[in-house]
Protein backbone atom coordinates (compact mmCIF):
# COMPACT_ATOMS: atom_id res chain seq x y z
CA UNK A 1 0.00 0.00 0.00
CA UNK A 2 1.41 3.08 -1.33
CA UNK A 3 1.93 6.31 1.53
CA UNK A 4 -0.78 8.19 -0.01
CA UNK A 5 -3.44 5.55 0.59
CA UNK A 6 -2.53 4.73 4.23
CA UNK A 7 -2.06 8.64 5.11
CA UNK A 8 -5.84 8.73 3.35
CA UNK A 9 -7.30 6.11 5.56
CA UNK A 10 -5.58 7.69 8.80
CA UNK A 11 -7.46 11.02 7.98
CA UNK A 12 -10.40 8.96 7.83
CA UNK A 13 -10.19 6.87 11.09
CA UNK A 14 -8.93 9.63 12.80
CA UNK A 15 -11.61 11.50 12.21
CA UNK A 16 -13.81 8.87 13.18
CA UNK A 17 -12.78 9.17 15.99
CA UNK A 18 -12.69 12.74 16.45
CA UNK A 19 -9.53 13.27 17.04
CA UNK A 20 -8.42 16.77 16.78
CA UNK A 21 -5.14 17.46 14.32
CA UNK A 22 -3.19 20.48 14.05
CA UNK A 23 -0.72 21.18 10.67
CA UNK A 24 -1.69 17.97 9.01
CA UNK A 25 -0.27 19.35 6.04
CA UNK A 26 3.19 20.12 7.49
CA UNK A 27 3.38 16.07 9.35
CA UNK A 28 2.52 14.75 5.55
CA UNK A 29 5.27 16.50 4.37
CA UNK A 30 7.87 15.15 6.51
CA UNK A 31 7.72 11.66 5.01
CA UNK A 32 11.26 10.75 6.72
CA UNK A 33 8.73 11.09 10.16
CA UNK A 34 5.41 9.60 9.11
CA UNK A 35 6.32 7.10 6.99
CA UNK A 36 3.96 3.93 6.39
CA UNK A 37 5.10 1.94 10.21
CA UNK A 38 4.87 5.53 11.80
CA UNK A 39 1.42 6.38 10.89
CA UNK A 40 -0.44 2.93 11.49
CA UNK A 41 1.50 2.81 15.07
CA UNK A 42 0.06 6.59 15.85
CA UNK A 43 -3.21 5.43 14.96
CA UNK A 44 -3.07 2.59 17.14
CA UNK A 45 -2.38 4.46 19.98
CA UNK A 46 -5.12 7.03 19.09
CA UNK A 47 -7.43 4.07 19.23
CA UNK A 48 -6.56 2.84 22.23
CA UNK A 49 -6.95 6.47 23.77
CA UNK A 50 -3.68 7.59 24.51
CA UNK A 51 -3.10 10.70 22.41
CA UNK A 52 -6.84 12.69 21.66
CA UNK A 53 -5.36 15.56 19.74
CA UNK A 54 -1.80 16.05 17.92
CA UNK A 55 -0.57 19.44 18.05
CA UNK A 56 2.58 21.32 16.37
CA UNK A 57 6.55 20.10 16.89
CA UNK A 58 8.36 21.06 19.67
CA UNK A 59 11.62 20.05 18.89
CA UNK A 60 13.26 18.41 15.53
CA UNK A 61 16.68 15.86 16.64
CA UNK A 62 19.30 13.72 14.67
CA UNK A 63 17.37 10.65 15.25
CA UNK A 64 13.45 12.19 16.22
CA UNK A 65 10.67 14.57 16.19
CA UNK A 66 8.69 15.81 18.92
CA UNK A 67 4.93 16.58 18.88
CA UNK A 68 2.64 18.12 21.14
CA UNK A 69 -0.05 16.11 22.27
CA UNK A 70 -3.30 15.73 24.60
CA UNK A 71 -5.03 13.14 26.44
CA UNK A 72 -8.35 14.87 27.85
CA UNK A 73 -6.88 17.71 29.99
CA UNK A 74 -3.16 15.88 29.86
CA UNK A 75 -0.06 17.44 28.33
CA UNK A 76 1.91 14.94 26.02
CA UNK A 77 5.26 14.75 24.28
CA UNK A 78 4.55 12.77 21.22
CA UNK A 79 7.95 11.48 20.39
CA UNK A 80 8.92 9.60 16.68
CA UNK A 81 12.12 8.45 15.82
CA UNK A 82 13.02 8.46 12.19
CA UNK A 83 13.47 4.96 11.03
CA UNK A 84 14.64 5.72 7.14
CA UNK A 85 17.13 8.14 8.46
CA UNK A 86 18.41 7.53 11.99
CA UNK A 87 21.78 7.10 12.46
CA UNK A 88 21.81 3.16 12.45
CA UNK A 89 25.84 2.87 13.64
CA UNK A 90 25.84 5.49 16.60
CA UNK A 91 22.20 3.86 17.66
CA UNK A 92 23.75 0.31 17.66
CA UNK A 93 26.89 1.59 20.44
CA UNK A 94 24.21 2.15 22.96
CA UNK A 95 21.86 -0.95 22.31
CA UNK A 96 24.68 -4.13 21.19
CA UNK A 97 25.90 -4.33 24.75
CA UNK A 98 23.35 -3.97 26.90
CA UNK A 99 22.11 -7.41 28.11
CA UNK A 100 18.37 -6.21 28.18
CA UNK A 101 18.66 -6.35 24.35
CA UNK A 102 21.03 -9.37 23.64
CA UNK A 103 18.76 -10.55 21.34
CA UNK A 104 17.81 -7.77 19.15
CA UNK A 105 18.89 -8.24 15.21
CA UNK A 106 20.71 -5.80 13.85
CA UNK A 107 18.39 -4.61 11.45
CA UNK A 108 17.51 -0.34 10.90
CA UNK A 109 14.19 -1.35 12.10
CA UNK A 110 14.88 -3.25 14.88
CA UNK A 111 17.30 -1.01 16.12
CA UNK A 112 14.95 1.67 16.05
CA UNK A 113 11.85 -0.26 17.81
CA UNK A 114 14.72 -1.53 20.54
CA UNK A 115 16.03 2.13 21.42
CA UNK A 116 12.43 3.28 21.90
CA UNK A 117 11.67 0.83 24.20
CA UNK A 118 15.20 0.83 25.92
CA UNK A 119 14.36 4.75 26.18
CA UNK A 120 10.97 4.14 27.63
CA UNK A 121 12.40 2.05 29.97
CA UNK A 122 15.35 4.06 31.42
CA UNK A 123 12.56 6.62 31.71
CA UNK A 124 10.80 4.34 34.31
CA UNK A 125 13.75 3.15 36.13
CA UNK A 126 14.86 6.67 36.43
CA UNK A 127 11.36 7.44 37.29
CA UNK A 128 11.14 4.95 40.13
CA UNK A 129 14.04 5.95 42.19
CA UNK A 130 12.63 10.00 42.22
CA UNK A 131 14.74 11.06 39.45
CA UNK A 132 13.28 14.42 37.73
CA UNK A 133 12.57 13.33 34.12
CA UNK A 134 9.36 13.07 32.42
CA UNK A 135 6.93 10.10 32.58
CA UNK A 136 6.77 8.05 29.93
CA UNK A 137 3.54 6.36 29.18
CA UNK A 138 3.10 4.09 26.32
CA UNK A 139 5.63 3.49 23.30
CA UNK A 140 4.66 1.46 19.98
CA UNK A 141 7.36 0.68 18.01
CA UNK A 142 9.25 4.17 17.39
CA UNK A 143 6.56 6.18 18.76
CA UNK A 144 7.37 7.43 22.43
CA UNK A 145 4.53 9.18 24.55
CA UNK A 146 5.45 10.91 27.46
CA UNK A 147 4.74 13.41 30.41
CA UNK A 148 4.88 17.07 28.09
CA UNK A 149 7.26 19.53 30.19
CA UNK A 150 6.09 23.34 29.71
CA UNK A 151 3.38 25.55 30.06
CA UNK A 152 1.02 26.64 26.93
CA UNK A 153 2.61 24.23 24.64
CA UNK A 154 5.92 25.26 25.10
CA UNK A 155 8.52 23.33 26.83
CA UNK A 156 10.90 24.23 29.37
CA UNK A 157 14.27 26.14 28.04
CA UNK A 158 17.45 23.98 27.69
CA UNK A 159 19.68 24.70 30.42
CA UNK A 160 22.17 26.40 28.14
CA UNK A 161 19.15 28.74 27.70
CA UNK A 162 18.96 30.59 30.79
CA UNK A 163 20.78 32.46 33.33
CA UNK A 164 20.41 30.29 36.42
CA UNK A 165 20.56 32.12 40.08
CA UNK A 166 22.36 30.06 41.71
CA UNK A 167 24.78 28.02 39.52
CA UNK A 168 26.35 25.64 42.19
CA UNK A 169 23.53 24.14 43.35
CA UNK A 170 21.80 23.62 39.97
CA UNK A 171 25.85 22.00 39.67
CA UNK A 172 25.29 19.79 42.87
CA UNK A 173 21.85 18.97 41.32
CA UNK A 174 23.20 17.46 38.56
CA UNK A 175 25.95 15.73 40.09
CA UNK A 176 23.49 13.94 41.97
CA UNK A 177 21.21 12.96 39.51
CA UNK A 178 24.43 10.97 37.67
CA UNK A 179 25.02 9.64 41.36
CA UNK A 180 21.30 8.44 42.09
CA UNK A 181 20.95 7.37 38.53
CA UNK A 182 24.06 4.81 38.75
CA UNK A 183 23.46 3.55 42.31
CA UNK A 184 19.82 3.50 42.48
CA UNK A 185 18.92 3.24 38.89
CA UNK A 186 21.91 0.65 37.61
CA UNK A 187 22.16 3.36 34.97
CA UNK A 188 24.48 5.92 32.93
CA UNK A 189 22.86 8.65 30.76
CA UNK A 190 26.03 8.53 27.92
CA UNK A 191 24.63 11.77 26.66
CA UNK A 192 24.33 14.60 29.27
CA UNK A 193 24.91 17.73 28.54
CA UNK A 194 23.17 21.57 28.84
CA UNK A 195 21.38 20.05 25.38
CA UNK A 196 19.02 17.69 27.15
CA UNK A 197 18.97 19.54 30.95
CA UNK A 198 15.29 21.31 30.99
CA UNK A 199 15.05 24.04 33.67
CA UNK A 200 11.79 25.02 34.71
CA UNK A 201 9.91 24.65 38.38
CA UNK A 202 13.51 22.69 38.39
CA UNK A 203 16.11 20.85 36.25
CA UNK A 204 14.57 17.88 34.21
CA UNK A 205 16.30 15.56 32.59
CA UNK A 206 15.37 14.48 29.35
CA UNK A 207 16.56 12.10 26.20
CA UNK A 208 17.35 8.91 27.99
CA UNK A 209 17.14 6.19 24.93
CA UNK A 210 21.21 6.38 24.88
CA UNK A 211 21.67 5.79 28.71
CA UNK A 212 23.29 1.79 29.46
CA UNK A 213 23.03 -0.18 32.47
CA UNK A 214 26.16 0.24 34.65
CA UNK A 215 27.67 -2.97 33.38
CA UNK A 216 27.53 -1.96 29.61
CA UNK A 217 31.56 -2.47 28.56
CA UNK A 218 31.51 1.37 27.60
CA UNK A 219 29.22 2.54 30.50
CA UNK A 220 32.23 4.13 32.51
CA UNK A 221 33.83 5.98 29.39
CA UNK A 222 30.48 7.44 28.98
CA UNK A 223 30.26 8.79 32.39
CA UNK A 224 33.27 10.05 32.12
CA UNK A 225 32.43 12.18 29.15
CA UNK A 226 29.29 13.35 31.06
CA UNK A 227 30.80 14.76 33.76
CA UNK A 228 33.50 16.03 31.88
CA UNK A 229 30.59 17.75 29.71
CA UNK A 230 28.74 18.65 32.63
CA UNK A 231 32.03 20.56 33.90
CA UNK A 232 32.49 22.29 30.62
CA UNK A 233 29.35 23.85 31.29
CA UNK A 234 29.86 25.02 35.03
CA UNK A 235 33.48 25.63 34.45
CA UNK A 236 32.69 29.70 34.11
CA UNK A 237 29.59 29.55 36.22
CA UNK A 238 30.51 28.28 39.42
CA UNK A 239 33.41 26.21 41.78
CA UNK A 240 33.54 22.93 39.74
CA UNK A 241 35.15 19.81 41.34
CA UNK A 242 37.67 17.26 40.34
CA UNK A 243 36.23 14.78 37.68
CA UNK A 244 38.08 11.66 38.99
CA UNK A 245 36.74 12.79 42.71
CA UNK A 246 33.44 13.09 40.66
CA UNK A 247 33.81 9.55 39.04
CA UNK A 248 34.83 8.24 42.45
CA UNK A 249 31.71 9.74 44.29
CA UNK A 250 29.23 8.32 41.73
CA UNK A 251 30.44 5.11 41.26
CA UNK A 252 32.39 4.31 44.69
CA UNK A 253 34.83 2.96 42.39
CA UNK A 254 38.85 4.42 41.36
CA UNK A 255 39.01 5.95 37.91
CA UNK A 256 41.85 4.78 35.64
CA UNK A 257 43.55 6.69 33.20
CA UNK A 258 42.31 4.28 30.19
CA UNK A 259 38.85 4.67 31.30
CA UNK A 260 39.56 8.37 30.96
CA UNK A 261 40.85 8.40 27.53
CA UNK A 262 38.31 6.62 26.42
CA UNK A 263 35.55 8.83 27.69
CA UNK A 264 37.45 11.64 25.80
Amino acid sequence: MSLERIEDRFDRKISELGIRIRDMDQLKVRQDVFDEITLLSLYRLVHKGYITAIGGSISTGKEANVFFGEKEDEDLAIKIYRIRTANFNAMSEYILGDRRFSSIRRTRKDIVFAWTRKEYANLQRALEVGLPVPRPIVWDRNILIMQFLGHDERPYPQLRQVGLDDPASAYREIIRFMHVLYQEANLVHADLSEYNILAGDRLYVIDMGQAVMHDHPRAHSFLVRDIANINRFFHSKCPIRDEKEIFSEVTGKELRETTMKRGE
